[in-house]
This record gives structure tokens, sequence and C-alpha cells, in this order.
């Protein structure tokens, strides 16, 4: 083998070796075929992103066919990066379930990958490839893909770790690149998954305040800090902003009411701690939920060996950062745990925007990524032939013990045009059309769009008429005026212009569509949705803000 070859090989073996223990968690995937999951419209989305990209409406905010085809404002509330990653593959060649495939099977190599370089970098190579493996085999992820078919939040895992491995980065050694690492890890997580950002952040500004105890160099920090968290605020812009601005726009009640009642989903210690149960169905009021909340018995062994080697540690000598960090850690796993549980129902009560979390056991993802970081420093003080061993041991364990949950319950031999025809298209045309419905909607539509627009007292004829992702165009001619409705729900954004002339339009109707005057005679008729100005400026900071990122982080430092 030719020495640079085996440089490569033995700079990245480490990395290999992660990725070749991560794959019987997706060989369950590579075959023909698609497998039933709770959310089940990944494949639509892919679809409908494409469509957007191939109208040259990037980034993509508005997709034509959700909301029963009267459009709808998909990604401008709901995480696009992993749709990004998954159309790009879907234009590059891919199927449309391929891609999907592919955008649960990234993350899990990809987040094996992160943890691994987080734990590394804290308790060695040995160490990190226990936290690394412990992290991949999580049951709870298991169930992110094969029952609920949580994209996003199966993304959110990659960069949960390498926020925290920037976070210390900086912490180390403050600098500007340093700091746009930090960036654009946070910025992924923001544009990836809500929930877990809202979840995750309060955790990473928390430690970091801890971070600066005893340092002397505070305000250096503070310094890069706050230009790190300014910088994935502007890195995503072009989601982020809209999304907290004009969040106004769009229902949201429906996110916490009926089903997504957070009371409704609290589990209890025994779903937690006493039990291995795996099913396939859904949260549901009480113990007898049909999902597996459990926290994997070997998980919670290591769990009890790191806290008893920290504790060990702490008596026999002076105490580090990492030592202290397994703490916080720990202390962070109880505080996630009991916010599963009903007993925190006063906290919940007392923060109100804890209930768009929706299930109370979301913090199982915090619960379970300090757990999994927790596991490599149990070999923080053994040689490296004790490490190796208890290595191999407790590997083999988490293998053993979870791999047989990384497989789906059934798997259908479906066509792309079975999914995307019949009862199925009609259901994903509807699936969730209560989430993020435009405001001027006063309810969901009861039937399907009509192809082409309807003109109310008098009748008008089209001509040349195209209906894109953002857009309408197309003649008319009648010989009366009339009122014309556009089949597309209002949103800010849409303009109309009759002739080459901007006109005010109205959405003066029970589904708050689009309606305007068009006068006697034939007229040109153009409607889009264009960038409000925090859209622009969005857009405008992501075009920045990221390769200024990318050049910080890549470039030579003389």
């Amino acid at each position: 083998m030719p020495p640079r070859i085996l440089n490569l090989f033995s700079r990245f073996k480490w990395y290999l070796l992660v990725i070749a223990l991560t794959i019987p968690t997706f060989t369950a995937l590579l075959r023909p075929g698609y497998f039933p999951m709770h959310d089940d419209i990944s494949v639509f989305r892919v679809y409908e992103m494409g469509l957007c990209f191939k109208d040259g409406q990037i980034p993509c905010r508005w997709v034509p066919d959700m909301g029963y085809r009267y459009g709808y404002p998909q990604f401008e509330y709901y995480g696009p990066l992993p749709y990004y990653v998954m159309t790009a593959a879907n234009l590059l060649g891919v199927s449309l379930f391929g891609a999907v495939k592919l955008g649960f099977i990234l993350p899990m190599i990809f987040g094996g990958v992160t943890m691994f370089l987080l734990a590394a970098s804290l308790f060695g190579n040995w160490g990190g490839l226990l936290s690394a493996i412990a992290y991949t085999y999580l049951p709870f992820r298991a169930s992110d893909i094969y029952s609920r078919g949580a994209m996003g939040e199966t993304w959110a895992f990659v960069f949960i770790p390498l926020i925290l491995f920037a976070l210390l980065r900086l912490y180390q050694r403050p600098n500007l690149k340093n700091s746009a690492l930090l960036a654009l890890a946070y910025a992924a997580l923001l544009t990836t998954h809500n929930i877990t950002t809202l979840i995750f952040s309060p955790l990473v500004g928390l430690t970091a305040l801890l971070l600066l105890i005893g340092k002397r160099n505070k305000l250096t920090i503070i310094k890069y800090g706050f230009l790190a968290l300014l910088w994935s605020i502007l890195a995503a812009g072009f989601f982020f902003l809209p999304l907290l601005f004009e969040q106004g726009y769009a229902h949201t009640k429906s996110l916490i009411s009926g089903y997504f009642n957070y009371l409704a989903h609290f589990v209890s210690l025994k779903q937690l701690f006493f039990t291995t149960f795996w099913g396939y169905g859904s949260s549901e009021i009480g113990p007898t939920d049909d999902l597996p909340f459990f926290v994997g018995p070997v998980h919670l062994f290591l769990t009890i060996i790191a806290l008893v080697v920290a504790g060990r540690n702490y008596i026999t000598k002076k105490p580090d950062l990492k030592q202290g960090l397994v703490v916080l850690s720990f202390i962070f796993v109880l505080v996630s745990l009991f916010l599963t549980h009903e007993r925190s129902s006063f906290i919940w009560e007392s923060l109100p925007f804890l209930a768009y979390l929706q299930f109370p056991w979301r913090f199982l993802i915090t619960a379970n990524f300090f757990i999994a970081l927790m596991a490599g420093y149990i070999v923080i003080n053994l040689s490296e032939k004790a490490a190796k061993i208890t290595l191999v041991v407790f590997g083999f364990l988490l293998i053993f013990m979870n791999v047989s949950y990384f497989r789906p319950r059934l798997w259908l031999d479906l066509t792309i045009w079975e999914k995307f025809s019949g009862y199925s298209w009609d259901r994903q045309l509807t699936t969730s059309i209560f989430d993020y419905l435009p405001i001027y909607a006063k309810y969901p539509p009861a039937a399907a769009a009509p192809v082409f627009p309807y003109a109310i007292n008098g009748k008008v004829s089209f001509l040349d008429y195209i209906h894109q992702t953002d857009s309408f165009s197309f003649t008319t001619k009648g010989n009366s005026g009339v009122t014309l409705v556009l089949p597309q729900y209002d949103f800010p954004g849409w303009q109309v212009n009759l002739d080459g002339k901007k006109i005010s339009h109205r959405h003066d109707n029970p589904l708050g569509l689009i309606s305007f005057e068009i006068p006697a005679g034939e007229h040109r008729v153009k409607a889009k949705l264009t960038n409000t100005p925090i859209r622009l400026f969005g857009n405008l900071a992501t075009l920045l803000a990221v390769p200024f990122a990318i050049y910080t982080l890549t470039k030579k430092r003389k």
C-alpha cells in the first residue's frame, strides 16, 4: 500500500472505525421499497422542495401542494437543512425513497463521528470510541428513525456534540477560527430542528457560564462567544429570522392542543428505568404507550460507573475540567429525565413556551446525549490495555443489546407511483394541515384546491396559464369586470401585478385566498411570493456569514 494512503488511513482510522461500527444501524434500509413511520411525509417534503429548486425558489419557503394544494409556508417554519441535503441528492439522481433513506443514514454516521470528536478531545481515543458507540446505539435514536420517522430530530443528534466540542475549543483557545466553528455548528442546529434548539440552548448557555469560572481571560472568551452567537444567527438568518419575526402569520395553537397537549405525554419511572418494552405505536395518555422511552440498561450502568469514577477522582485527585463536565452532564441528565415525568408539571405550567415541545419525553434528547458522553469517562485512568478490554466488553454489550431495535416493523414493496397516487397522495396533501396554516385562513379546506383561478360575479377565460411553486402567470379575457380568486392562501410577501403594474389584493374569504379585481378586456396577470424585508435581510445575512465562516475555518494561518 502506498505510503500516502497508509498515512491517510493512520490519520483517520478512528473515524473509519466509528463509521464501520455504525453500519448495523442502517443495513435494514439498504434494499428497495420503503417502510411506514409516524411522520410519513419526508418523501413528499423532498419532492416539494425539489419543485422549489427547479423553479429557482431558493431558499425554499413555499411549497405548492401541501395545504390541500392551496400552497403552504412549510419551510418558513419547519427546519429545512436536512431536506436541502436530501433534495440535493435527489436532483443528482438518487430516487426519492433513496434520498430519504440517505437522510436517515447520514445522521447516524455523522452523529457517531461528532460524538467521537467531542469525547476523544476529553477522554482520549478509547473513551471517544466508547461514547460514540453508546451514542450510536441509543434505543431512543432507533425509535426516532424506524418508528417515529423524526427526520429533524435525527439530524439534531449530529450537531449537539459538535456545538459542545466547538464551545470547549473556544474556551481553551478563544480566537476567530473557533468562534466560526461554534457559529456554524449552532447555525446548523438552528436550521435543523426548532424543538431540539429550544431544549439544548439553555444547557449550552449554562455550560458556557460555568466554564468561565476561574478563567483569567474572561473578557476575551465572552467577546468571541458573543461573536459566535451573533454569527450563528446571521448564518441561519434565511430561516431563523423569518421564523422569529413572522411566526404570527400562521396558526400555531394546533401545535399545542388536542393530541399535542403536553399533559398527555409524561412518562413514568417504570417506562424510563424498569422496562425494555419496544413498540412502534404512538404516545398516549398514561403509562401504556406503544412507544419505547426507556434508557438502555447498559447505558444506565455506564452512567453509574462514570459517576463513581468521577467521585473517586474528586477524592484522590485535584478536580479538573473533565471531571467537572461529567458531574455537570449527570446533573443535566437528572434535570432532563425529571422534565419527562409528571412531577415536573409545575415547571411546565410556569414556563408556557414549553408547551410547544408537545411531548415532555423529548427531553430524552439531552438526557441520552449526556449519558453517552459520560460513558467515555470510565476509561480515563485506565492503562491502554485495560481501556481496550473495557471498550471491547461494553462496546459489545451496547451493540448486542440494542442493534435489534434498528429495524422497521414492516417493509413495503412500494413504488414511488403508489406512494404518490390515490388515497396515499391525498393523505399527504392534508397531513398536518393545521400546522402553520396561514393566519388569514379561518379554517382548513374541506376539498382540494381548484386547478384554475375562479371568478366571482362574472365569467372570464384564461390563456397561457402557468402555476409554479411561488408564482402564477396567465392572461384573462372577459366582457365585464370580475373579482378573481387565486387557488392560493395569502401570506405576507404575495404581490399581484396587472399588466405590469402592482395592484392591491385581499383575503376576505373563509380560506384567506388571494383575491383582486380584474376589469373587462384582456389583461396579463402575474402573482408571486416576494421576500419581505426580514426575509431579504436573512437571505443576505446567510450569504455573507456562511462563506466568511468557512473561509475563516479553512484559511491557512500566517
